[in-house]
């Protein structure tokens, strides 16, 4: 072993960000909602910040600069120091000195005074009262299908194997494993024959179709024997499921040997059965949105942007700890404890300040290019990219891209997310750029107007799109048609209108429009055809 000592020169980036510009970073990213619960955090956290009621004296504005007024510049504190991004390193030295600052001023202090025995009893009082008004817990599946099991006569094995079905059922009520992955390898032989056994219990309680392995098992737990046309119905599920979602009607028709007005009635039962019973007991996640900007429509036609923050307080600095800062009787320790929080609140005031000025500027910025959505609608959206705003409102892309995130802009066309202005686009046939969003109108109004007997082709679909001067490739087709949740042309035909415009040509004879089916054009996923 070699052991060798000397000078070495490396190179390494450092990115060196101030505790300032991050605080201003993290407030430009909050949504208006996040941003009203991060000043009341920072009210109850910050003794010396507080909000400026109308009538009181004082104004946040009046207050720049206090935190360094009182005495003259020294050598930085410990929380001042800039923090260095250093991979290197991990930034060890940024987090020993937050564990320090925690250390030096902890949330909780320990010498304040203990609540009363009254004061206890009056906390819990009011918990209860809370508890006794929230809301109650939805039911959920898993307690659903246990209070129909207690009425099952089951030994205590196969409560055990009925557990292991039940919390193993997905959000939509299947079970999305075999049988065979819930038999424990120490357990008994007979496992498997009693999960089979509890399973079939399982599938008969509500909601019909519970813990099916499939969608096809799931459609015939749904069909009870009582029910009209139930043998049919339990035929075309269960030997034809894949020919009905192609809509291949004709080779149904041929192989069961019934008219196509009988299949798509039959096609109309099963509509009414529920491919997914777990779903009612899905609480769906609603998230509030409120507007951060809002614009208007100027009487000369232009549009302008505005910032309506009514819920927003104005802070400032409270003048009791700004006497204190300034009083010669306040002793040392108190003094640099009141500066440093006085500097955290007066950062917040200056974060929540700039968020307000970058915001308006992007928004506005994002408006002017964007007149013509406000005035015609969503076909002419135009293709818009960061950069352009950065470029034009003299910031780096990163700040847009923050000022955006989770933005709502309200606009006479509704609420829209501030990056849905953000679009790539195509060249028209003239050179104007087109954007993504136009073009998925365009498609969807061609697919609108086409003859139901005969609809058109991704192919021809590519051809209608040139026609109205859109350039695009088959496979952009494909990929926004299956976005967009339009079948292909061989599930959208109708094959009724089909048999009636070619009924002269097939005489009436059923074995034609299924030769159709196979000559049709296949699907091809996306993927361009090959030239070859």
């Amino acid at each position: 072993m070699r052991m060798s000592f000397g000078q070495e020169m490396r190179m390494a980036q450092k990115q060196v960000l101030a505790p300032r510009m991050i605080q201003s970073m993290e407030i430009l990213q909050l949504p208006i909602l996040a941003l009203e619960e991060r000043i009341e955090q920072e009210v109850q956290n910050n003794e010396t910040l507080e909000v400026d009621e109308p009538g009181q004296d004082g104004t946040a504005a009046d207050l720049t600069g206090l935190a360094e007024s009182d005495q003259p510049p020294s050598n930085k504190t410990v929380n001042e120091m800039p923090l260095i991004v250093d991979q290197e390193h991990a930034n060890q030295a940024d987090f020993e000195r937050s564990y320090d600052w925690s250390k030096e001023y902890p949330d909780s202090d320990d010498d304040r005074s203990r609540p009363s025995a009254a004061q206890i009893d009056q906390a819990g009082d009011r918990y209860l009262d809370l508890m006794a008004n929230m809301e109650e817990r939805p039911e959920t599946l898993c307690d659903h299908l246990h209070a129909q099991l207690a009425s099952e006569e089951l030994s205590e094995p196969e409560q055990v194997a009925a557990d292991k079905i039940i919390y193993n059922l997905d959000a939509n009520g299947y079970l999305p494993m075999p049988l065979e992955e819930l038999v424990d390898t120490d357990g008994p032989a007979d496992q498997l024959a009693r999960l089979e056994k509890v399973l079939r219990v399982v599938q008969g309680m509500d909601p019909p179709g519970v813990a099916a392995r499939d969608l096809k098992e799931c459609l015939l737990l749904q069909i009870r024997h009582d029910m009209p046309n139930a043998r049919q119905l339990r035929m075309l599920v269960g030997d034809h499921l894949e020919d009905l979602a192609g809509n291949r009607l004709p080779v149904i028709e041929k192989k069961m040997g019934l008219s196509l007005d009988e299949i798509e009635r039959l096609r109309d039962q099963l509509h009414a059965l529920n491919p997914k019973p777990g779903s009612f007991f899905t609480t769906p996640v609603v998230v509030p949105i409120k507007p951060d900007v809002y614009v208007d429509q100027q009487p000369d036609g232009t549009w302008k942007c505005r910032l309506e923050e009514i819920d927003l307080p104005n802070l400032r600095i409270s003048p009791t700890y700004r006497a204190m800062l300034l009083s010669p009787d306040t002793d040392p320790e108190t003094r640099e404890y009141i500066r440093r929080k006085v500097n955290s609140a007066q950062w917040l005031i200056d974060a929540i300040e700039q968020r307000r000025n970058t915001l308006l500027r992007t928004a506005q910025a994002i408006v002017d290019h964007q007149t013509g959505f406000l005035s015609e609608g969503p076909e002419s959206l135009e293709p818009l990219k960061m950069q352009q705003i950065a470029d034009r409102i003299g910031m780096h892309v990163t700040t847009v891209s923050r000022a955006v995130d989770d933005k709502w802009l309200q606009t006479p066309r509704g609420t829209h997310s501030l990056r849905k202005f953000f679009v790539g686009g195509t060249m028209s046939a003239d050179g104007d750029e087109v954007a993504w969003d136009t073009v998925r109108m365009r498609l969807q109004e061609i697919v609108d107007a086409e003859p139901k007997d005969a609809p058109l082709s991704d192919d021809d679909l590519v051809e209608e799109l040139t026609k109205q001067g859109i350039t695009v490739a088959r496979r952009t087709v494909t990929k926004y048609r299956k976005a967009m949740n339009i079948p292909s042309s061989r599930q959208r035909r109708d094959w009724k209108l089909t048999r009636a415009v070619t009924n002269g040509r097939i005489t009436g004879e059923v074995g034609d429009p299924a030769a159709d089916l196979i000559a049709e054009e296949p699907e091809l996923d996306g993927l361009e055809r090959s030239t070859g």
